[in-house]
């Protein structure tokens, strides 16, 4: 297992700094994934890691071994793509051949690796077939498989499930965390959507501009996001912003419970908010709505699916929040007020 260490790495293009001075370090065997939106960084951070692109400044570092002008190919590191990069002529078997070919390892061990990583990955069916008889779920297989059997020291995912379609990709991600926690290969995940993030990262890296606004366990980003930004980015929906002065109050759509009539807790905080839309969801409601006589800041509540239909379009209801669950940040820096 691992350990990949970046210390002050930055690249640019020009004028264009797309990755200005990150340093990170994982865990033995953990999977860290990389969270932003286009043109965070996050893309091409990782293409320097796998080698694809080389750093402006800094250095990468692999179990404390600088890969920096090292040729993709001789860095122990399998990459995973949005595209699977499967070759359409080949068959599976072939396909998961092909690194162990070009990496010339010994003949004798590929039938111990490419059974291994197929036994793993259920797919020893699928051997004689080509890539084009292939589902979306079976091609991500086929490429984790043919990834595995370099038994690298680093996996890079590229979004490897943003091609499939949503239920899909609802099984894929668990098998996906599976195969990490099995094989305790430290991971690289990047992608660009928070679901996938939170959902299988052991810590995440929020990015936005080639910085880096904070890491941290899904419950720390969730709970006590660094500042605006993360509040703002994460969570769906994200949490509430609403404008205190100085500083500006962040309260989640699920921690806003509706007044009922009794009395309010003395450590809470209270909002009457004027209704502009309601969604049903099922199970639940989501009510959209702004402070009673103002216009700015709108604000999202979570309710139980029995309490929805109380509140009325246009007309203004009361909601209040614990204060264990607010937030306060400055609103000059962003940053969260302790």
């Amino acid at each position: 297992m691992a350990v990949l260490k970046l210390e002050n790495l930055k690249k640019h293009y020009g004028k264009i700094q797309a990755v200005n001075g990150i340093n990170l370090e994982t865990k033995e065997g953990e999977l860290l994934a990389l969270l932003g939106a286009s043109g965070s960084g996050k893309t091409t951070l990782m293409r320097m890691v796998a080698g694809l692109e080389q750093p402006s400044e800094g250095d990468i570092l692999i179990d404390d071994v600088s890969v920096v002008g090292i040729p993709p190919r001789h860095r122990n590191v399998a990459m995973v793509f949005q595209s699977y990069a499967l070759y359409p002529h080949m068959t599976v078997k072939d396909n998961i051949t092909f690194p162990l070919k070009s990496r010339k390892i010994p003949r004798e061990s590929w039938d111990k690796r490419i059974e291994w990583a197929v036994s793993i990955l259920s797919i020893s069916h699928l051997l004689e077939r080509r890539p084009t008889k292939l589902s979306g779920g079976e091609k991500q297989r086929v490429a984790l498989a043919r990834a595995l059997v370099r038994e690298p020291e680093l996996f890079i995912f590229d979004e490897p499930l943003s091609a499939l379609d949503a239920q899909v990709r609802n099984v894929a991600r668990a098998e996906l965390r599976d195969l990490q926690k099995r094989t305790g290969i430290t991971t690289l995940y990047v992608t660009h959507d928070q679901l996938e993030a939170l959902g299988l990262g052991d810590r995440v890296v929020v990015m936005k501009d080639g910085v880096i606004r904070q890491i941290g366990t899904p419950a720390e980003l969730y709970d006590k996001p660094a500042d605006l930004f993360v509040a703002s980015f994460i969570g769906n929906p994200p949490m509430n912003l609403i404008d205190r002065g100085d500083k500006v109050l962040g309260v989640r759509a699920e921690h806003l419970v509706l007044h009922d009539k009794g009395e309010t807790p003395a450590s809470s905080i209270t909002l009457t908010l004027r209704t502009e839309q309601r969604e049903y969801l099922g199970s639940e409601w989501l009510i959209y709505g702004f402070e009673a006589n103002e216009s700015r800041g709108r604000v999202v509540v979570r309710l139980p699916q029995d309490q929805g239909e109380i509140i009325k379009i246009g007309e203004p209801a009361k909601f209040f929040a614990e204060r264990r669950h607010d937030k306060y940040f400055d609103k000059a820096s962003g940053s969260l007020v302790e």
